[in-house]
């Protein structure tokens, strides 16, 4: 017998990665991205604020 009200939730497409700054001060954003959708590594240009200044920040893999 099914329960009432429950319906089963779907899988997300998303995963989840660290954003570290080019700077090596080890300051990071945490981000998402679909993998099917945008297939190549992101770079963003963010702030930093261990020095206090715009750098840029690269995908890397976060471990658990």
């Amino acid at each position: 017998m099914a329960a009432k009200g429950k319906t089963s939730k779907a899988k997300r497409n998303s995963i989840l990665f660290k954003m570290v700054s080019t700077a090596k001060t080890g300051y990071f954003y945490l981000a998402r991205r679909n993998p099917k959708q945008k297939t190549e590594k992101m770079v963003f240009r963010k702030y930093d604020p261990v020095i206090r200044k715009h750098v840029e920040f690269k995908e890397h893999k976060l471990t658990s």
